[in-house]
């Protein structure tokens, strides 16, 4: 198994991104850690009780300290570990510090569950591929390990729907922790309540949103939706 420390300074993101590591196959959650510096004690714990954590889902922005700094403080203390960055950070000269540290993907918030396992998915042939028993490997091997990483930002959304109103929509429903309705997201949103509707099913299906009746007016009860 894959051991993964989630490093996410908000509680209800880092409990979702620990409920999508267990849902992925062939990973296990190690740990959340809410700072930089409860990363770093995990990994010095971890490495000490000889429990390796493999993989960092790493948010760049954490109370303490940059997520690059954070790397490469590991780096400099002998904790070797991969790192997914996690974050909603798309700076270029964040992007840069990212690749020059070593992140080997990079997975920008938010997003939905299909792209959150084909990131995973990719890592384990590349984590599969670097555990291999042979001493040496090809140029071929080479190649076709690092290629494993270069995923595709594509969410293989339903026809209708694209990846920029997703995206609105599942930051909205982030900022209401108290759900709204398809007829509420369409208002704020300007879309038809239908297209809203569709949008909230998707999310709720991928395991980004539960879905939950709303109870109170006459007649039957609305669907209410809300970030998990």
């Amino acid at each position: 198994m894959i051991r993964v420390l989630v490093v996410e300074d908000d509680q209800r993101t880092a409990e979702a991104h620990g409920q999508y590591v267990g849902m992925v196959e062939g990973f296990e959650l190690a740990g959340i850690a809410h700072t930089a510096g409860q990363a770093a004690r995990a990994l010095r714990d971890a490495h000490a009780a000889r429990e390796e954590v493999h993989l960092l889902l790493l948010d760049m922005h954490l109370p303490d300290r940059h997520g690059l700094v954070l790397c490469r403080e590991l780096r400099a203390a002998g904790l070797v570990v991969d790192v997914i960055a996690v974050t909603a950070a798309r700076e270029l000269e964040v992007v840069r510090g990212a690749v020059a540290v070593g992140v080997v993907q990079y997975l920008i918030k938010p997003f939905v569950f299909s792209v959150f396992a084909e990131k995973l998915g990719a890592y384990r042939t590349y984590f599969e591929q670097m555990r291999s028993p042979v001493s040496a490997l090809s140029q071929r091997e080479v190649d076709t390990a690092f290629a494993a990483l270069r995923t595709s930002n594509a969410t293989g959304l339903p026809k209708g729907l694209s990846e920029e109103t997703l995206d609105a929509v599942t930051a909205l429903l982030t900022g209401r922790p108290g759900g709204l309705s398809a007829s509420e997201v369409a208002d704020e949103l300007h879309l038809a309540r239908v297209t809203a509707r569709r949008y909230l099913e998707y999310l709720a299906d991928h395991g980004v949103a539960r879905r939950a009746p709303r109870y109170g007016a006459r007649g039957r009860p609305e669907l209410e939706y809300s970030r998990l």
